[in-house]
This record gives C-alpha cells, sequence and structure tokens, in this order.
C-alpha cells in the first residue's frame, strides 16, 4: 500500500504499532556481521523453527499460547559477548548464545517468561539481567544508534512504528528547504566522516549553486582498519540513513543520490536494497514523495575496497566509472562533484543525525556533546579492551571514560598504553590524554584526528614502533600513487620504519623521519596523504624512547619485532625432551636427551617453534 500523505503515515504507524503489540513475546537476534560471523543465522534459524512446533503443536488444545515474533536485529554493541539475543517484554539481555542453548530459551523463557540465568552478562560476579544492567550499554547516549538492536533491521514497518519517516514528513509539510537548512546549521552538525566540517554549511553551499541539477551522495565505504561505525548503522538501521539522505536532497534541491559502499559489506548492501525498495513501495522514495511532488531516486554504487576512496573527489570518480583519484580543488565537491554537478557529500553518520535533528530542533541536539562539537559520535572499541564494541557517546566524552567506565579497563588487567583513533591516518593518544575530551578541536591539538571514529587499545605488550609501521604500510599500498610526495613520501618513511625494527636503524634515521612527515603532510594532494604520517609523527612525539630502544640497544622492550628477539632456555626448566631441537627448523638446538639444551643464537632465526613447542616454560624471550 503506498502511503500518499502524511495521514497515511500515521496510520500505518498506528497499525503496525497495534500489530507489534500483539506480540506477548518478541526475541531480538543480534544479526550484524559480527554476531552472524559468530553463528547467529543458525541460533534465528533454530529459533523459527522451534517456535513454529511450539504453536503448531499448542494452539489447537491451547488458545491463549502467545503470539511469538522472531526477527533479526542490527548490532547490538557487545560485540565480544555474541552472539547476542534480547526477549521483550521481559527486556532479558543473553550473551555467548549457541544452538543449543535455544530449546531452553524457547521453554523458559519464550513460553513461561522465566529468564535462562546462565545466559546472562556477569560484572565482577553481579548478574546483569537487562541491557540497562549493562555498563557498557547504560553509560552511552545512543541517537544514531537508538534503534539498532531494537528494530527488526530488515523491515521498514518496524522503523515507521518507531516514529519513522515523521521527520521527513515534517520537512515536507512544515519547513521549507531554506528552514531545514538553516535547522541543520544553527543545530551544529559537523561531518562525522573525520574532517568535521559544518553540515549545514555544505548544504548551503550546494543550495546557492546556479547549477540546479545536484545531487546527495553518502559515504559508506569506511576503510579505516578496526573500524565497524558506519556499517552496523547500515546493517541495523538503513532507513534512518536513507531518511536523511531524502531530508538533505529536498533541502537542497536534488533528485538523484549514491550510497558508495564498500563491496566487503555485502550485509549493508543487502539491506540497504531491501530499504530502498520497501520505501519506493510506500512512496517514500522515489517519484512523489509522501504526495507531496518531490522526488528523490536512490542508488548503490559498490567500491573496490579502496581506502583512498574515503576522500570526496575520489569516492565521486570512482561512481563515474573513473580510476578513484583525488583531484586539486577547487573546485570543490559543493560546487563541481559528482557529474560535475553540485554535490553534499556527507558519511552515514551524518544523515543518520538528521531525523532527530528535524524532529526535536536544533536546541535540543546542541544540549548533547560540546559547544564546537555538538551532538554524538560513535565509536568501534576494539584491540586490548575488555569490552569491544560499537558505542555511542556525547561528543566531549573523555578517553578514561570509554576505555574504563564503558569498556570495562584493559583484558587481564595490562596497563594501559595508548589508544590509535581516525584509522591509518589518525594519531596515538597516551596515558597523559586519558582526560582529555574526544572532541573535534580537542584531538587535532594532539597532532591526531577524530577519523570516522575507530578506537584501538593498545596495552603495555604493544610496541609502538611497529604499530608506526603497520599503519605506514596500509597507508603506503593504500596510496593512488597521483602525488609526489603521498607516493613516494610514504614509501620512504616505511622503509625508514622497517629499517629500525629490524635492528638496523641509526640515530639519524629519526631526523629523517620527521623531515619526511612533515614534508609529505604539508604537500600532499588529498586529506589521505596529508593525514598519512600522523601515526609517525605522534608516536615519535610521545614514545621516543622506544624508537632509540630500537636503535641503540637493538631492543624491543615488547618482544614484538622479531629480528630482536633473543631466545634462551633456562637449564633448571629443561627436561631434555628434545621436543624443541625436534622441530627447530634449522637445528640451532643442540643437547642431549634428558639434558639440558642450548640455543646457538648465530643460527636462530628467531621464529619462535621452540617457544611454541616447550611444554616446561623452559624457553623465555629477551
Amino acid at each position: 500500500m503506498s502511503i500518499t500523505c502524511r495521514e497515511d503515515l500515521l496510520n500505518k504507524q498506528t497499525e503496525i504499532r497495534k500489530k507489534i503489540d500483539t506480540c506477548t513475546c518478541r526475541v531480538l537476534v543480534c544479526s550484524g556481521t559480527g554476531c552472524v560471523a559468530s553463528g547467529a543465522q543458525k541460533i534465528y534459524d533454530e529459533m523459527v523453527k522451534l517456535c513454529k512446533d511450539v504453536d503448531g503443536v499448542q494452539i489447537e488444545m491451547q488458545k491463549d499460547i502467545p503470539h511469538i515474533g522472531i526477527i533479526k536485529t542490527g548490532c547490538q554493541g557487545l560485540c565480544e559477548l555474541g552472539p547476542l539475543m534480547r526477549i521483550e517484554p521481559y527486556d532479558y539481555q543473553y550473551v555467548h548464545v549457541q544452538v543449543e542453548d535455544c530449546q531452553e530459551i524457547v521453554e523458559s523463557t519464550v513460553l513461561n517468561g522465566q529468564p535462562v540465568e546462565r545466559l546472562f552478562y556477569k560484572q565482577n560476579d553481579e548478574v546483569c539481567q537487562h541491557p540497562d544492567d549493562i555498563p557498557f550499554l547504560n553509560q552511552q547516549t545512543r541517537i544514531v544508534l537508538e534503534n539498532c538492536g531494537k528494530i527488526d533491521a530488515e523491515s521498514i514497518d518496524e522503523y515507521i512504528a518507531a516514529g519513522g519517516y515523521t521527520a521527513l514528513a515534517k520537512a515536507l509539510f512544515d519547513m521549507d528547504p531554506q528552514s531545514v537548512i538553516d535547522e541543520v546549521t544553527n543545530s551544529g552538525l559537523r561531518g562525522r566522516g573525520g574532517a568535521g566540517f559544518p553540515a549545514g554549511r555544505k548544504w548551503s553551499q550546494v543550495a546557492g549553486q546556479k547549477e540546479k541539477e545536484r545531487y546527495v551522495v553518502c559515504n559508506g565505504d569506511e576503510g579505516d582498519p578496526g573500524a565497524f561505525m558506519d556499517g552496523s548503522v547500515m546493517e541495523g538501521d538503513p532507513y534512518k540513513m536513507i531518511e536523511g539522505m531524502t531530508i538533505a536532497a529536498y533541502a537542497v534541491g536534488a533528485e538523484n543520490g549514491y550510497i558508495y559502499v564498500r563491496a566487503e559489506y555485502p550485509l549493508s548492501v543487502k539491506r540497504l536494497h531491501m530499504a530502498m525498495e520497501q520505501a519506493e513501495a510506500y512512496g517514500l522514495l522515489g517519484d512523489n514523495i509522501l504526495g507531496s511532488g518531490v522526488n528523490f531516486h536512490l542508488h548503490i554504487n559498490r567500491g573496490a575496497g579502496a581506502f583512498v576512496c574515503g576522500e570526496g573527489s575520489a569516492l565521486t570518480a570512482s561512481i563515474e566509472g573513473k580510476r578513484g583519484m583525488p583531484r586539486v580543488k577547487p573546485p570543490r565537491t559543493v560546487e563541481r562533484g559528482l557529474f560535475e554537478k553540485p554535490t553534499v557529500l556527507n558519511n552515514v553518520e551524518t544523515y543518520a543525525n538528521v531525523p532527530k535533528i528535524i524532529l526535536q530542533g536544533a536546541d535540543w541536539f546542541r544540549t548533547i556533546g560540546t559547544e564546537s562539537s555538538p551532538g554524538t559520535k560513535t565509536f568501534s572499541l576494539t584491540g586490548a579492551i575488555e569490552n569491544t564494541g560499537l558505542i555511542e557517546v556525547p561528543m566531549g566524552t573523555t578517553l578514561r571514560h570509554i576505555i574504563y567506565d564503558i569498556g570495562g579497563g584493559l583484558k587481564s588487567g595490562a596497563e594501559f598504553k595508548a589508544v590509535q583513533i581516525g584509522g591509518p591516518s589518525g594519531g596515538c593518544l597516551t596515558k597523559e590524554h586519558l582526560d582529555q575530551p574526544l572532541d573535534f578541536e580537542s584531538v587535532k591539538k594532539l597532532n591526531a584526528i577524530m577519523g570516522s571514529g575507530g578506537l584501538v587499545v593498545m596495552d603495555e605488550n604493544t610496541c609502538m614502533v611497529e604499530v608506526a609501521r603497520f599503519f605506514m604500510g596500509f597507508t603506503q599500498r593504500e596510496s593512488c600513487g597521483k602525488c609526489g610526495p603521498c607516493r613516494i613520501g610514504t614509501k620512504r618513511m616505511l622503509e625508514i620504519l622497517e629499517k629500525i625494527v629490524d635492528g638496523k636503524g641509526e640515530m639519524e634515521d629519526l631526523e629523517k623521519l620527521e623531515r619526511l612527515a612533515n614534508f609529505v603532510r604539508a604537500r600532499s594532494l588529498c586529506g589521505l596523504g596529508k593525514s598519512a604520517p600522523l601515526p609517525v609523527i605522534s608516536t615519535l612525539k610521545n614514545f621516543r624512547d622506544e624508537y632509540i630502544e630500537h636503535i641503540v640497544d637493538k631492543k624491543c622492550a615488547a618482544h614484538v619485532c622479531k629480528s630482536m628477539r633473543m631466545y634462551t632456555i633456562d637449564p633448571d626448566k629443561c627436561k631434555g625432551c628434545t621436543k624443541c631441537a625436534r622441530n627447530c627448523p634449522v637445528n640451532a638446538i643442540s643437547g642431549n636427551r634428558k639434558e639440558a639444551h642450548t640455543i646457538d643464537t648465530s643460527r636462530c632465526i628467531k621464529c619462535g617453534t621452540c617457544l611454541d613447542n616447550c611444554s616446561f616454560g623452559a624457553i623465555s624471550v629477551k
């Protein structure tokens, strides 16, 4: 049924809510990529099968058997604890659910409302039955992720029931395009893709162009290692992002839009296609939206995974079928973007903020976050952290609060060392930055960038020189090669870093690294090149002693750099079992059976096979 006016939308919302209310029990199976990878689809299938059997066998005998709803949600946030399941109306949150648990869940919870205690999350021996009992979840402020984990990710009906498309209706019937732009401008919403450019200003610039053919483009490329925020939104609530894009199209007068998603996000692509088809069927996308006379058509373009295509001009070139390479600016994307037409280009999270701003107003949005960075920010929390997952917190939240209060601290009680923020083009924040607010200005002052929101936590067992080498290797491989400073500069920086981790570094290499980093940062054509040296700059500043240790002492205190490892055998612990000698690929270990063995360091290739095979803890790394 097509929704042709605001009244139809409200009627549809009421109808769907009534239908949902008939479910006296709803089973919400997390079906984000992380949980799917750990078996969520099998759990969903088993729950559907078991509940069908229950209805089929008992309904004739017992007329009051409740109607059961089994749905797939997006990411519920607690990625470390998946597969996840929530049961309504009891608001139970189950973690580490397995297929063999499904029978008990159906019998105890679905049919009788009784919890399966062993599936609850435990924090310091305290049982957390509900999502709001879990510190990881109850200390977040969810705007973008408001519906993720709570609605069927593959049903536009559930999005409408949750208030979806009322913001679009308000924009179309209560506001003119300039009023929409003014509301977004006054909210202070800044692009969440990394640069933090004010969204309202960008929209205003596009709306003011003489050229009347315009485009709205969504950057869903998200190429940072360890980042999965945008992917989770596209998987868990694609409708909110699409609604935000449609509002943007109305504001700037665009009739066509593109969503650029990397092909490595197949679930995002699948659910975006489903969302678009459903929206078109309801008249919420396409021609004459809600009977307003406004037209907006969406298209999906899948990228091949080039990191540089996260840059605006490279992204639009890729959509046009050209090689994804940035161009010299000006002109900028707002003037000549996709197909040489004025283009609004924002990322997934930015568009997903728009519906709530239109509904609740700019003043409400400014009550969250900081004065210069209002609103919230989504982060993917990964690395040596107790609770990895997807979070959303107000801008200005401190790193300490995120790592220790939300993330639960570091694994095994290890000491915090640093966090890489902003992906391979970001920088490292250290202990002294734990109480610094995370917002665009504050992070920039620390020689880092907010980026799209990846936070990789590192503990005392991390080698910061190797971290710099790893990220420089990534950006060097991903350089499009168009400009010399990035193409050659990152290559030379990588060569120096490889030389240092191989134990062949010299003190003058540090000066070379700094000169190269500043040159590449100042002279590169696009944002990738300009930010590529940041991991090196920040680690040199904060962990210079580790670089010196690698160069002068030829030692890696974290025992990460392979060429600097020294394997030794403790004669008091060695039992002479010969297992290490038998497995050494270069015969560097000698000794008689039942006698202590020794390692010839001149022949040792430092592969670690001996350490892996010793059953008595006799081999150590220095």
